[in-house]
């Protein structure tokens, strides 16, 4: 048998670690059995560093916002500012050097899941955890449930790599991490199974079900037994629900739905503004977002006394769910949790869109309720109702994972009158949100960043995998490069993370530039050398052209057209190996 990757093989006093033992112990016992014990203890150091990390940011919030509410109003003004200038400008700084830490961590964690096969680096873990916390505890309009799911994530795939795992064979490890830190974050093991299923690995039937079930128990657990049923928010047993507000139903779902939308839409875009204009320093955004957040904030809290726009807005959204709220009141919380979600992450902010959406959808049940119930007899249960159906309609108009999205509301409540009112509101969302496009917004903002997830999943035989053709394989969405227009070469270089391009001239390909050598050229001018292209054909196997990788300079093989000449795409030695991975897991 292969021995595994060690992290310290040689002891500096001529002593075997302990963790390099357990490694060996673990790899003499039984598959199922080692398969069993690296999942629970994995899934037990993540769920605790769910806990701990939903602790912190808790009580910052309520050492820093919540106090400031028994404060006079001018207190609260000046001393929320300040909190969100100096969180803001700390945040921007630990990005600077982290830059994946950034967002929510969900298309993060999908980019290792399918490119590095499972293996996350430990410096963006440490900074989500400490600048998520900073972040989110100071006022930033974000959610806490995608940077736990990213952190837990990280954490198992380090674990495995403790315990002698090599950087190809962590994906179990992965959505082990995942699963225990999102059934940690709401105490919904169901959903947190169906959202790993249904979003990061987009397979039903997949191989580790087992393990995720395990972890999201493990999860749930460890949650559970640590601060109680319910650690996001306060949503009551809801009884005595009329018939009436069936009727309301598709009214807020689409309300709801069209509120995630707009955040949606107005995110990605203003994102992506600042991202192909360079309008200022990246450390710098994090403070324009929190500056117009707070702008927001203040003058929502003057107009209602509430202060849901500031981070999470759980504390808001429970004492609604326990003592209702106006419906004036909830437009108003509606439209300012909107767009100042939009400035927290489309300025670059750290945190997720979980707590946010569910907040925005929460508000767009009472705002429609109690408007209606001006000739309508709803009661509070009807109220309490319309309200769990707005949220499960815009968190699903947002991840566009349904059955997740209405299992996490389910979950909470664990009440079977709000099950009809999900099924409606979430059936709804999706057929609206369907009109704007296939891809979720996880998705979008992957393809924004130019990448590309080529979710390959090839035969269970080594012997039909180098039989597949190339064609299978190859990336049509590669980044092509005009050699002689620097406006599209500086276009290209900011979009996309790649570190070398194909450059047409003519239709033709000419040839292969690194991105060092296009940096170069755009610095001064001078033409850049090109490597000569090594190419193939797409009806050729992998196992003809395995070999034509060597003669590659650039590791890049171009896939062309035999009869016309045509370029077609790229093919890197990276998808080779996560093919082989694949097929061989």
């Amino acid at each position: 048998m292969k021995r595994p990757e060690r992290l310290n093989d040689n002891d500096p006093g001529g002593r075997i670690s302990l963790m390099h033992l357990l490694s060996e112990r673990l790899k003499s016992t039984p598959e199922n059995i080692r398969t069993s014990v690296t999942t629970v203890v994995s899934s037990l150091c993540a769920g605790l560093a769910a806990v701990a990390f939903l602790l912190l940011t808790n009580l910052l919030f309520t050492k820093t916002f919540v106090a400031l509410t028994a404060l006079p109003k001018i207190t609260f003004v000046v001393g929320s500012f300040f909190l969100i200038v100096i969180s803001s400008l700390i945040v921007g700084l630990v990005l600077k050097f982290n830059p994946d830490a950034a967002g929510s961590g969900i298309p993060q964690i999908k980019t290792a899941y399918w490119k590095e096969l499972g293996h996350m680096r430990w410096q963006p873990v440490v900074t989500k955890f400490f600048g998520g916390i900073i972040s989110l505890g100071c006022g930033a309009s974000l959610g806490r449930e995608g940077p736990t799911v990213y952190l837990c994530s990280g954490v198992t795939s380090l674990f495995s790599g403790l315990f002698g795992y090599p950087k190809r064979a962590r994906r179990s490890s992965l959505v082990i991490g995942a699963a225990s830190g999102l059934a940690a974050a709401f105490n919904t093991p169901l959903a947190a199974i169906t959202f790993i299923l249904e979003e990061i690995i987009g397979d039903l039937n997949c191989r580790f079900m087992g393990s995720v079930v395990i972890a999201s128990v493990t999860g749930a657990i460890v949650v559970h037994a640590s601060i109680g049923r319910q650690p996001a928010f306060t949503l009551p047993g809801i009884s005595g629900a009329s018939w009436h507000h069936y009727l309301l139903v598709p009214i807020v779902a689409m309300v709801a739905t069209g509120a995630g939308i707009m955040f949606e839409q107005g995110a990605l875009r203003l994102r992506g503004y600042h991202k192909n204009r360079r309008t200022a320093p990246v450390w710098l955004l994090p403070l324009f977002g929190g500056l117009l957040t707070w702008c927001i904030g203040v003058g929502a809290y003057l107009a209602t006394g509430k202060i849901g726009v500031f981070g999470l807005g759980y504390h808001d959204l429970s004492m609604a769910l326990t003592h209702g709220i106006e419906w004036k009141i909830a437009g108003l919380l509606l439209l300012a949790k909107v767009a100042a979600t939009i400035f927290s992450y489309g300025f670059g902010g750290l945190g997720g869109i979980f707590s946010p959406t569910l907040f925005i959808g929460g508000m767009a049940g009472f705002f429609i309720a109690g408007l209606f119930d001006i000739w309508m007899p709803l009661t509070t249960a009807d109220h309490m109702v319309l309200a769990t159906v707005g949220m499960c309609s815009c968190l699903g108009a947002v991840i566009r994972a349904p059955l997740t999205s209405m299992l996490i509301v389910f979950e909470m409540t664990h009440e079977f009158t709000v099950v009809p009112g999900l099924m409606i509101g979430v059936v709804l969302s999706q057929a609206i949100v369907r009109r704007f496009g296939s891809h979720n917004f996880y998705d979008r903002l992957l393809m924004q960043d130019g990448h590309e997830l080529v979710k390959i999943k090839p035969p269970r035989d080594l012997l039909s995998w180098q039989n597949l053709q190339v064609g299978q394989l190859v990336s049509s969405r590669a980044v092509i490069i005009d050699m002689l227009d620097k406006e599209k070469a500086a276009g290209a270089l900011a979009s996309s993370p790649y570190r070398c391009f194909p450059v047409l001239e003519q239709g033709t390909l000419a040839g292969i530039v690194s991105r060092e050598r296009l940096t170069e050229f755009l610095r001064n001018g001078t033409v850049p050398v090109m490597d000569k292209p090594v190419t193939c054909h797409p009806r050729q196997t992998i196992r003809e052209v395995c070999d034509k990788f060597i003669e590659s300079p650039s590791g890049v093989m171009a896939v062309i057209d035999p009869h016309t000449g045509r370029f077609i795409g790229i093919i890197t030695l990276h998808d080779l190996l996560r093919a082989q991975a694949a097929a061989l897991d």
